[in-house]
């Protein structure tokens, strides 16, 4: 299923929209500030975002901006601003589309389909067997050498599939750091040590000498097959 995130202030219309695609198959989450967009996008990994602009404590121009620096995902704004200053100044800083309010939701949800088709296809994700577990990014799935699959949380998984996307490469704590907390936070590293801490011990056979997520120090992190 498609993931869309629903950003806009009002809840009534949210939650409306939220329906709407959901009854088109679907998913749908709804987030009502400009904070907590960003947030979503980093925790929830929406295929699409539908973006007011006129939000309580971001302008939406600098939720667009902040989300273009980092992703590429495809973004429809959803606006009562209807000059054409308007329309260039988002088209300008990376939205895909923009649609004027009041609008129908037939044409959203075309525009929608067209976002998402015009995103470059991405190769077939790649199944990664280590010793002691194997990733499979197309199911989503990750299982230990005895079978068992392993449950992770999406901050978890994100960072493993970061790494399986890499196999074998040092991906930097700076580029890692962007991909899940944003791009004004990457410098925390102590959240990416505490995420990998996580991850070893669900799946490294012995996660004070882990074999396969191996720290390069001060420079990142490789998953070694």
């Amino acid at each position: 299923m498609t993931r869309v995130l629903i950003v806009d202030d009002e809840p009534a219309l949210a939650r409306a929209l939220a329906v709407v695609f959901r009854a088109n198959r679907y998913e749908a989450q709804v987030a009502t500030t400009g904070a907590a967009a960003v947030q979503a996008v980093t925790d929830w990994h929406p295929d699409a975002v539908v973006l007011d602009l006129g939000l309580p404590d971001l302008d939406g121009m600098d939720v667009l901006r902040a989300i273009r620096s980092w992703s590429s995902l495809p973004i429809v704004v959803l606006s009562a601003r209807q000059t054409s200053d308007d329309k260039v100044e988002a088209l300008d800083a990376g939205a895909d589309d923009y649609v004027t309010k009041p609008f129908g939701t037939d044409e959203l949800l075309a525009r929608i389909r067209a976002a998402v088709r015009r995103r470059p296809a991405e190769e077939d994700p790649p199944v990664v067997r280590a010793e002691a577990f194997t990733v499979d990014l197309a199911l989503r799935r990750v299982t230990l050498a005895s079978g068992e699959t392993v449950r992770l949380t999406p901050t978890e998984w994100h960072l493993l599939e970061l790494l399986t996307r890499n196999v074998g490469k040092i991906v930097g704590r700076r580029e890692l750091l962007q991909e899940l907390r944003g791009p004004n936070l990457d410098a925390e590293t102590h959240y990416l040590r505490v995420y990998m801490a996580q991850l070893r011990r669900k799946l490294e056979p012995d996660p004070a000498r882990p074999r396969h997520l191996i720290t390069e120090a001060g420079v990142g992190y490789r998953l070694q097959p």
